[in-house]
């Protein structure tokens, strides 16, 4: 087994990787992540967002590393966290979360089951020119058992943000709060209202692309996180910092996250990858974002097409933008409902035929129903707050917490952008096809 590195991070400063972490680290799932961008195509709107997944994961391995040393979390429940934390993004496919919903549609996986796959051992490993290259590789599961990792509690842990292991769903209680489970915790901080993976991509994503809005202070987070009855919790000496880490999330999102010409980028790679053959996609957890690319520029018609105009930044134009404040409560429904892919897909070939220009002239963009109902991790889920022996949520306490939870993440509910030419009439189009 490796020894120890010592590795400098730009956001965490130096972080110390030994023993069965430094092998993971070293592994070729891994490293692919130095071709994976953090933030798909943001780095058209902010010129630095060139950060990797690879940093992102490290990075959440040492929050996870220096939480567990605040909760002095036993040795075998540590293990399983700092595995979790450093494998929990091993299965994004190129281009981070911008082909999530292409790739669910095309192989009915999304990321986690991926990097669920890839940890059992249940996924190709590598493609056939690496393998020639370095060799037999086995699987990540029996590097864990031979170091005496559960490989399927640190699965459960990766998943765990599909399950109601969220505070704001189980504790947020005021009555009986003695009588619940042990050990939701380690769940909480893969993915929670105080998880080490928005602690440590609030402060990357700000860092590198130059916003402000992602500051939080972390090591006030580190310092009054606590466990009460089996759930992560906050003590009320770190009401502050909760607060900054909402403020920090929320405008995140708005500047960041949702920024509209990014939307629009990510958006022409969707229907180049919807456009090319579906064997592309079959093994795209060994594919970068380069390698992704060139194969696109590769096919015939409007895949390689859009990959040139996204090489030179030739993007489409917004044709219609809608606030959701500006929609009636039926026409919400209508834009919720699109939000599901198939939908909305079918929709976009209605406008382009209605307009009279090619389907792929069209993109219509309807954000997670999750965010037009307000129900991201940012709203749905508050911080808890341990006051004495009891807890209660942060908005309980905090006035600009409840604010923010009212605001929203962000401000439109439907996009459609096409090439500059076609503005008028695409726009035309879709109010027919939407509302009519």
């Amino acid at each position: 087994m490796p020894g120890s590195k010592i590795i400098h991070d730009c956001v965490h400063g130096s972080v110390k990787v030994e023993g069965l972490i430094l092998e993971l680290l070293e592994r070729p799932e891994m490293q692919r992540l130095h071709g994976v961008h953090q933030l798909g195509l943001a780095h058209y709107v902010f010129p630095g967002a060139n950060h990797t997944r690879l940093e992102h994961s490290l990075g959440t391995y040492h929050m996870a590393h220096l939480m567990s040393q605040s909760l002095q979390l036993p040795d075998d429940e540590r293990r399983t966290l700092l595995v979790a934390a450093l494998l929990h993004d091993i299965g994004h496919p190129p281009f981070s979360h911008t082909l999530e919903e292409v790739l669910q549609d095309r192989i009915g996986k999304d990321h986690m089951d991926v990097t669920t796959d890839i940890i059992r051992g249940r996924a190709r490993l590598m493609k056939d020119n690496v393998a020639e290259v370095l060799g037999p590789l086995e699987p990540i599961s029996e590097v864990l058992e031979e170091n005496d990792v559960n490989v399927e509690e640190v699965c459960e842990l990766i998943a765990s943000s599909r399950k109601d292991l969220r505070s704001g769903q189980t504790l947020l209680v005021e009555e009986g709060q003695a009588h619940f489970g042990t050990k939701r915790y380690l769940g909480q901080m893969i993915s929670g209202p105080l998880d080490v993976d928005q602690m440590d991509y609030l402060k990357r994503d700000a860092y590198y692309t130059g916003v402000a809005h992602g500051t939080i202070d972390v090591d006030r987070l580190l310092q009054t996180v606590a466990l009460f009855h089996g759930d992560l919790v906050i003590n009320k000496g770190g009401l502050v910092a909760a607060e900054g880490l909402m403020v920090a999330r929320a405008l995140m999102y708005t500047s960041v996250y949702y920024h509209k010409t990014a939307r629009i980028a990510e958006q022409m790679l969707c229907k180049s990858v919807e456009n090319s053959p579906s064997e592309l996609l079959v093994d795209l957890h060994l594919e970068t974002d380069c390698s992704l690319a060139s194969l696109l520029r590769s096919c015939p018609g409007p895949t390689s097409v859009l990959m040139t105009k996204l090489d030179y930044r030739r993007l489409y134009k917004r044709a219609l933008m809608l606030p959701i404040s500006s929609l009636s409560d039926d026409r919400l429904d209508l834009l919720i409902d699109l939000s599901e892919y198939r939908k909305r897909k079918v929709k976009e070939k209605e406008i382009a035929s209605r307009a009279g220009v090619p389907e792929t002239a069209v993109l219509l963009d309807i954000p997670d129903r999750s965010l037009l109902l307000s129900e991201l991790r940012i709203g749905k889920t508050d911080v808890p707050i341990l006051d004495g022996d009891r807890v209660r949520p942060l908005s309980r306490y905090s006035p600009l917490a409840k604010a923010i939870q009212a605001r929203g993440v962000h401000d439109w509910a439907v996009m459609v952008s096409t090439l500059p030419e076609h503005r008028e009439e695409v726009e035309r189009a879709t109010m027919k096809v939407l509302f009519d």
